[in-house]
């Protein structure tokens, strides 16, 4: 991204193309703190842990990362969608801030 987007520009994607964008500029810059943020966040991940008290057996890859949070964002993200489309326009927001400077 060359110019930062409107957040008016941003509200009007769908949520689908917001997690597309934000992913793809996270794995490019290696932000593994933005996946694990979207991580804390979703209910499904939340149910997981409560499995076994833990987040599973991840090694902390940055690919291995970004396969988790796909599979916890694909398909309906119901309740978590509001708090999801924030973190994907703040993020796609400050990160092309950064990344034009």
């Amino acid at each position: 991204m060359s110019e930062t987007p409107s957040v008016d520009e941003l509200e009007a994607l769908w949520t689908e193309e917001l997690r597309h964008q934000a992913f793809e500029l996270a794995e490019h810059k290696h932000d593994v703190r933005f996946f694990w943020d979207v991580v804390k966040h979703l209910k499904a991940s939340h149910d997981i842990a409560s499995e076994d008290a833990s987040s599973g057996n991840l090694t902390g890859s940055i690919a291995e990362t970004i396969r988790v949070v796909r599979e916890l964002t694909s398909g309906e993200l119901g309740e978590d969608e509001p708090l999801l489309r924030a973190k994907f326009i703040d993020y796609l927001r400050t990160r092309a801030d950064s990344a034009a400077a």
